[in-house]
Parts: C-alpha cells; structure tokens; sequence
C-alpha cells in the first residue's frame, strides 16, 4: 500500500494569502495528501507568496533555502502575487520545481497528483487579463476567528503598486454562495469573521458587471444566526460610504473598527500615487465615524518615501496624522516595483530617509495606540477570547480591537466576555 505524500503549506503577506493557502491545504487533505506544519519534514512545500514590498521576495528565496536544507528531495511549489508578477525569476531559484500563476493556484491538486521532480522548472502561469474565475476561500486555523474572501483583483491603478498586475481585475463572490459559506462556518462553531479582499469595498462585480455592493452584503450577513462578529479588514476611503458608517454604528456584529488605507497625508503625493481622494475626504470619514462610534478603532496604512516625498511633504503627512483620531499606523517603506508608474518619478528618496521616516511614524503609531487604549480605560467591552495557551496566558481582542491577555480559563475559549479595561 502506498503511503500517502505530505505537504507543508507557507502564507506570505496579507489575510487574503492567509485564507486561500487554508483553503489550499483543506484541497489537498480531500485528495489525500497528508498536512504537516511547516517546520516539519514533507514530501511537498508550498509557499503562497506576496510580492508588495521587496522583502516578500527576499522572504521566499530564504524559505525556499530552509526548505533545500530540510529536505533537498521534497517537492518546492511557488504561487501567489510574486509567482504570477515574476514566473521566471522563480522558476531560476535553485530548488523549485513547480511555479503556479493566479489561474493555476486552486489546480494545485492536479499539477501535484501526477508531478516528479525532475531537472527543469514546471512554469504553470497565464497573461493575467486572462484570469477571470472567483476562488471562494476562507481560513480554519482555529474556531475563533476566520477570514473569508469574498472580493479579488482590482481596477484600480495606483502608481506604486504591482496587485491588479498579479491578481486580476477586480471580481467577487456571489451573495448567496458568501452565506452559504458563512452559514458552514457558523455550524463549525466560528464567533468572528473578517472579511477579506483585494479592494473589498468594491465588492458586487459578478462576470464583469456590477450586480450589487459591498453594504448589500454586510446587511446579509449580518441576519446570519451563530456568527457574533464581523469585522472589515479594509476599505478604501472614497469606498466607505457615510450609509455603510451609519449602518455600522447600528449593527450588533459588526464590530466598530475600520482599517482604511491613507497612504499620504500630502495632496500632491495622494495625486501622483494616482489615489481616489484627497486628505479632507479622508478626514471628513474619520470624523463621521467617531461622531457615531465615539471607541471605534480606526487603522491606518501608509506610505513613507515615495519619490517626490519631501521633507516638506512628509511632515504634511505627519501634522495630518498627528491630529488625526486614529487608533494606530501601519507603516510600509516604498520599494520599487517593476513595471509600476512610479518609476517614471525621478526624485527619489534616499532608503535611509525612508527608513527614518518609518521609524517616526511607527513611534507615532505607538503614542496614538497608547493614547487610545487609555481612552477606554474604566469602560466595559466585550472580548473575544482565543483558544491558543501560551505559558499559561490567553488572548482575546475587544470589539474596538484591544488585545487582552489573562490567564488561560477553559470556559472562556471562544466566549464573548464582558470585560472591564
């Protein structure tokens, strides 16, 4: 009797790749195929991959390394954003065998069911106008908190950035199949999905037509029966409408935290970023939404470093978040991309600049995150606490995105419990 081959799955970059490397691994367990942890020694490696930032890349050449040290025999598969973005600079990787492309990640139990390792690099990819198809995916680590795609690809074109190149234009779920997913996980016992996506508030274009939108659904899903929380991983701020903030605010399950990408506190950078919006449309969200939701948690994406970014134009940026009442700062350094309009901007910003300037807006993002959980203090919130025992500890986070750790009580996994901050 044939033993059956193991596999070890890898997620790089966002909640997105997270989702789908879980629905990956969920596949290949259906046609056989043994799971292992990554760590562990396998038959097959896959490393679902991003390709937003040059780190991700140098991530995947490392992985890759570890992998040959482990086991030079095993079987080394690459897909994702960097896969579709750079097939052959992949496949030249010493110790890969397979590349997928966008089109080829969920055939993955067909290229591997008959694949042998051999001398030459198999590229399985396609010109990405080509790629059309909506791939349901969601995540099941754990029964605490799930997160479920429902929105892929982009229209969108901003100037330093490579996802409409790697996944496609902008397509979703159909309504009744995302309930039919969540009504699955709701009977497996999940309290929390975060909904996920590419451009998530562009959420209803169905075949290439729109069909319905992003608040259509949030009010679907919140008629669900057994989920207690949804939370929306992020939405562009011309997306984010003043109905859905509304809507929001009203709601019992989804939760009163918004992340919403800014990327520029300077107008002139917003514009050449090629961005929807200007910094007062920007503020004029956060106002709306802390004039309803008071506690409600507000995230932040930027940029720091983009060419032409000044030092006049980054304390634009700074000033502008300083008086923001946002809750923290995700903070990205801009690194070049292939085939991205922004290489066409001469001035550049040295990397030591931008390095600094990540450094200013992290310590920002710390004081802003201080200042927010200070402002809850007294108050009473109900957490979500996860299963995970660590050294005697468990997490769990507020509805406004506080974390909370206390010592592990075995009733208290995946409970909502009032908790006083």
């Amino acid at each position: 009797m044939e033993t059956a081959k193991t596999i070890a799955l890898h997620t790089l970059g966002c909640k997105l790749n997270f989702s789908e490397t879980s629905t990956l691994g969920r596949l290949m367990e259906q046609e056989g195929f043994v799971k292992r942890e990554f760590e562990e020694v396998a038959d097959i490696y896959v490393i679902n991959t991003c390709s937003v930032t040059e780190n991700a890349d140098k991530e995947c050449r490392q992985l890759v390394r570890r992998i040959q040290r482990k086991n030079e025999k095993a079987v080394v598969v690459i897909t994702g954003c960097y896969a579709q973005l750079k097939p052959e600079e992949i496949a030249n990787i010493p110790g890969v065998d397979l590349v997928l492309g966008a089109s080829e990640k969920f055939n993955l139990p067909k290229h591997l069911k008959d694949f042998t390792k051999g001398d030459d690099t198999k590229i399985c990819s396609c010109d990405i106008e080509e790629v059309n198809q909506f791939h349901a995916s969601f995540s099941l680590n754990d029964r605490t908190r799930t997160f479920l795609k429902v929105q892929d690809g982009c229209d969108y074109n901003c100037s330093f950035c490579t996802i409409p190149m790697a996944r496609g234009k902008s397509r979703s779920n159909q309504i009744d199949q995302v309930l039919n997913d969540t009504n699955k996980l709701a009977i497996q016992g999940v309290k929390e999905i975060v909904l996920t996506g590419v451009n998530l508030g562009d959420f209803g274009i169905i075949n290439g037509k729109r069909e319905t939108d992003f608040h259509i659904l949030c009010k679907e899903l919140d008629l669900i029966e057994g989920i207690e929380r949804y939370r929306i991983s992020s939405i562009e701020p011309n997306l984010l409408t003043d109905e859905l903030i509304e809507w929001v605010s009203t709601s019992k399950k989804f939760m009163p935290h918004f992340h919403i990408p800014l990327q520029s506190g300077s107008n002139a950078i917003l514009g050449k970023m090629r961005r929807r919006y200007k910094r007062e449309l920007y503020a004029d969200k956060v106002e709306r939404i802390k004039s309803l939701m008071p506690d409600c948690a507000i995230g932040v994406d930027v940029i720091v470093g983009f060419p032409s970014e000044d030092d006049a134009a980054f304390q634009e940026t700074f000033d502008f978040l300083h008086g923001l009442d946002v809750s923290y700062l995700h903070v990205f350094t801009y690194s070049e991309r292939d085939h991205t309009k922004a290489l066409e901007i001469k001035e550049v910003v040295p990397v030591q600049v931008r390095n600094q300037r990540n450094k200013i807006l992290r310590n920002l993002s710390f004081q802003k995150m201080q200042y927010f959980t200070a402002s809850q203090n007294g108050k009473k919130r109900k957490v979500l606490f996860e299963q995970e025992n660590k050294n005697g500890m468990m997490e769990g986070y507020t509805d406004n995105y506080i974390r909370i750790s206390t010592p592990f009580r075995a009733e208290w996994v995946n409970q909502e419990v009032e908790w006083q901050l």
